[in-house]
């Protein structure tokens, strides 16, 4: 059992040291893209499905809340928390447009739609994405696998080169955990860090 155990560590750690290699800049971007986006007075607008659900809804709570600094809350909404508009969306139209309406109804231009997908496929997520392009938000996918259809129209894209969903889930919220930190540094602590 201590064998799978430290497999298990090992294997989380090449996942993560990939992913840095092959993101660095997408995520200082997707940083910069958060920053600007908060300092102009706009939101950010979290959904997944399942453990990615969870981390749209933790993420947000970095926001809301705080991280690692005392300051002001910053704007960030879970579309993943409601369940009578999740539920009825789901019930008189379809589970695949439970996102893209919640975006239709609360997402201006300038927004952050931040869509969360291990397969990089979700329908509920690609069409949230596609809704929140149409509508002027800055669109950033956190993919895992290839990307799949989703990291091919969005402006940003995140992906984990690895097909073990634990090991992409992961990698996200340590991705997410670092972005929230350094959008704080760069509002609140650093403006000039490049």
């Amino acid at each position: 059992m201590q064998d799978h155990i430290i497999k298990i560590f090992k294997e989380s750690s090449r996942v993560k040291e990939a992913f840095i290699n092959e993101n660095l800049s997408k995520l200082i971007n997707v940083i910069d893209v958060l920053t600007a986006a908060l300092k102009s007075g706009n939101k950010i607008l979290l959904f997944g499905n399942g453990g990615s659900a969870a981390d749209a809804q933790h993420i947000a709570a970095e926001f809301i809340n705080r991280f690692l600094i005392e300051r002001p809350p910053l704007p960030a909404i879970a579309l993943t928390t409601d369940t009578s508009v999740i539920t009825s969306i789901g019930n008189d139209y379809d589970f695949s447009e439970i996102f893209s309406k919640q975006i239709r109804a609360i997402g201006q231009p300038g927004d952050v739609a931040w869509g969360i997908s291990t397969s990089g496929n979700s329908a509920n997520v690609m069409k949230g994405m596609e809704a929140a392009k149409k509508m002027g938000l800055v669109t950033v996918a956190f993919t895992g696998k290839d990307g799949g259809n989703i990291a091919k129209i969005v402006d940003f894209s995140v992906n984990v080169s690895s097909s073990n969903t634990a090991r992409i889930q992961e990698t996200h919220i340590t991705a997410g955990h670092a972005i929230c930190e350094l959008v704080d540094m760069k509002l609140f602590q650093k403006p000039d860090l490049k």
